[in-house]
């Protein structure tokens, strides 16, 4: 089973831990031990995100010991002297002298030093932060996957990209983190989502109470909910809601086993409605590839809904076979990862990594299991999340409950059973 996943705080050194020495609106390190002054907010910023959760990570650019003007042993006294002083989890140091942006991987603005420890700690990078003085900070963090906060010291130079957000120190870049941590799980409607929620299913009357719901921006069915639904004549259905649903995205999956068959109802299921995508399964029953198929279909302007995917190296096989002009959706089935006791939270990132060179491509989050899925699929960034019926209505009715109150009600149902049971001892 997959380890839980942890959340990072990525640290710049001078500027953001440590008073950093400034010439000519520049900001240079400290060359020995006393000259090493940690600012006086970042204890208790520190203290504030391990109690929430976070490690904290130094990642630093020391070029000085590359270039031969400063001991490193004086940087590693410095940084025993450090982590002696805060909770610190881990300090990553680039030595390299930096002459050109490309003589390693490590060096600031690249993401090497978060990529490591990212790798060696099971950080999600999706859900850390950066936290740097430079805009080789900022870069750094983009370039992982992090969201960036950049404490304006008014050193003489540019940044080259915009942070998520900006801070005067340390304590405040801490404050801004445990808020927008703390907005994630408190999140009072699902208006407030930026995921687009579309409906599953096969029933007519529900699929047209969904498309009446302004909630619901789209609708995709399968062969398995038409079954369930009772659907004999397929052609006849889909023709007969397509009446109703005219706006909103409908998608129709092939039935077929057969790449030829598939294609030829692909392509006649594209023909019923310019909202409708065909939906192609990344494999047939025997585990053959459809992304042949997939990328004819794509060629000839087909809108397709890419399902049944589970792993990222299917997602960037998928990538691969679009067509970058037509609009598609690629369905990952993270419900089904989560109950192989394996967080989905992971792929879905780098699922949206891989389809970042589409722009007319989006990720949608498959298979929701409960209602916490719908704010995962929002919080990773994914562009639609399917919503069952039932979970659906559970929404609606339960987000932002206050869980007190949710406590209290749930007492009252206990006591209610009981009596209603004629329990007695």
């Amino acid at each position: 089973m997959e380890r839980q996943m942890k959340r990072a705080v990525f640290l710049d050194r001078d500027g953001v831990i440590n008073r950093a020495l400034e010439k000519a609106s520049k900001p240079y390190p400290p060359t020995s031990l006393a000259e090493f002054e940690i600012l006086p907010e970042v204890s208790a910023a520190c203290a504030k995100l391990k109690a929430a959760g976070f490690l904290l990570i130094v990642a630093t650019n020391q070029p000085d010991v590359g270039r031969g003007t400063l001991a490193k042993e004086v940087v590693e006294k410095i940084h025993a002297h450090l982590t002696a002083q805060l909770p610190i989890d881990r300090v990553e140091v680039c030595y390299h002298p930096g002459k050109g942006l490309s003589d390693c991987d490590c060096r600031k603005p690249k993401p090497g030093m978060l990529l490591l420890a990212a790798k060696e700690l099971n950080i999600d990078l999706a859900q850390s932060w950066m936290v740097g003085d430079r805009w080789r900070d900022v870069d750094c963090g983009h370039a992982a996957g992090c969201q960036t906060i950049f404490i304006d010291r008014g050193y003489a130079e540019e940044l080259k990209q915009k942070p998520d957000f900006s801070a005067r120190h340390l304590g405040e870049a801490a404050d801004i983190i445990l808020a927008q941590t703390k907005n994630k799980f408190m999140k009072k409607s699902l208006k407030d989502l930026k995921v687009q929620l579309y409906a599953d299913g096969a029933d007519k009357k529900g699929m047209l109470d969904l498309n009446a719901n302004p909630l619901i921006r789209g609708l995709t069915t399968n062969p398995s909910l038409m079954r369930k639904a009772g659907i004999t004549d397929f052609e006849a259905f889909a023709r007969d809601i397509l009446q109703s649903i005219t706006v909103k995205s409908l998608s129709l999956e092939v039935f077929s086993d057969e790449f030829p068959e598939m294609k030829r109802q692909g392509l006649k299921i594209n023909g019923w409605g310019k909202n409708v995508y065909v939906k192609i399964p990344i494999t047939n029953s025997r585990g053959e590839s459809s992304l042949p198929l997939i990328k004819e279909l794509a060629a000839e302007g087909v809108k397709l809904n890419v399902t049944a995917l589970l792993t990222v190296e299917q997602v960037k096989g998928v990538a691969a076979a679009l067509n970058p002009k037509v609009p598609a959706i690629v369905s990952v089935f993270a419900g089904r990862i989560a109950d192989t006791g394996v967080d989905p939270i992971s792929i879905m990132t780098e699922s949206k990594k891989a389809l970042a060179g589409l722009p007319h491509a989006e990720l949608l989050w498959a298979s929701v299991r409960e209602v916490l899925n719908i704010f995962q699929a929002d919080d990773c960034g994914c562009h639609i999340v399917t919503v069952p019926h039932d979970i659906l209505a559970k929404a609606q009715k339960m987000t932002g409950m206050d869980l007190t109150a949710l406590s209290l009600d749930t007492v009252k149902m206990f006591s209610v059973d009981a009596q209603a049971a004629g329990f007695k001892l």
